[in-house]
């Protein structure tokens, strides 16, 4: 017999993520308990080559940025023999904005994602999207991507830097953007101090029968008037169900507060 386990995942002020789906009488927790409060964990540092590990990075983004960060692209003009090159010229990159930024009180923050064609001995069109929080000025930011002072210092190769623009979804788009376009391979990481998201898990709040009903009908109402202070991000990928042939129907909801944005 399955049960049916709700996890909430919250991902900052304004965003709430809902997994409702089947579970074995093994893993159901002891009636009447929830879980404990718990942090998320990261995604696999390197590889963004699943679709759960793409999701993680979502909501980690969603938890840490908004509109006073930035997204910047950096490439290079002299293309880098290596991935590994180009990665240690990406960290110089952070090491510099690092220390302006503790010059000002500030701690950097960042999700870096570099993307390459061919292999990672021997990459084509290397490239790197940043998401950093917005402590400089968006030339300061650009400027970071050179070499040497003075009269001497010179480019590493083109620099953009924008503030980012969350919509409904948040900051979703843009971190789907920069880990799941076709083409090129990935490898990502991220800084240290970034706030995690949290979750609960709650095996007992719905019955098997209620999301049946809910996924067979396309009627949620009934599921959406238990997060009362939030709505559906929109109306494409608020509320997604899923059908199993071995476990069953799931539904996931990505809601954000109600008023927020």
């Amino acid at each position: 017999m399955n049960y049916i386990r709700e996890k909430r995942i919250y991902c900052g002020p304004d965003h709430l993520e809902v997994d409702i789906y089947p579970i074995t009488q093994n893993q159901l927790n002891k009636k009447g308990k929830r879980s404990k409060k718990k942090k998320e964990s990261l995604p696999k540092q390197k590889r963004l080559n699943e679709k759960r590990a793409r999701k993680k990075l979502r909501q980690i983004t969603n938890t840490n940025f908004n509109e006073n960060d930035y997204i910047v692209t950096l490439t290079h003009s002299s293309p880098p023999e290596t991935v590994e090159d180009a990665i240690k010229e990406r960290q110089k990159y952070l090491d510099r904005a690092k220390y302006h930024m503790a010059k000002r009180g500030i701690a950097l923050k960042y999700i870096a994602v570099t993307e390459f064609g061919g292999t990672e001995d021997n990459p084509s069109n290397i490239h790197h999207h940043l998401i950093i929080n917005g402590c400089l000025t968006r030339d300061e930011v650009e400027d970071l991507w050179s070499t040497g002072r003075g009269k001497k210092k010179k480019p590493l190769g083109r620099a953009n830097a924008r503030r980012l623009q969350p919509d409904k979804m948040g900051l979703a788009g843009l971190a789907e953007y920069i880990t799941k376009r076709p083409e090129g391979k990935k490898r990502w990481t991220c800084s240290k101090n970034l706030e995690r998201p949290w979750s609960k898990d709650n095996d007992h709040k719905y019955k098997r029968s209620q999301i049946i009903k809910a996924a067979m009908s396309n009627e949620y109402s009934k599921i959406l008037a238990n997060y009362k202070d939030y709505e559906p991000v929109d109306a494409d990928y608020g509320i997604q169900a899923v059908y199993n042939d071995f476990t069953g129907w799931s539904i996931y909801l990505r809601l954000r507060k109600k008023g927020s944005g």
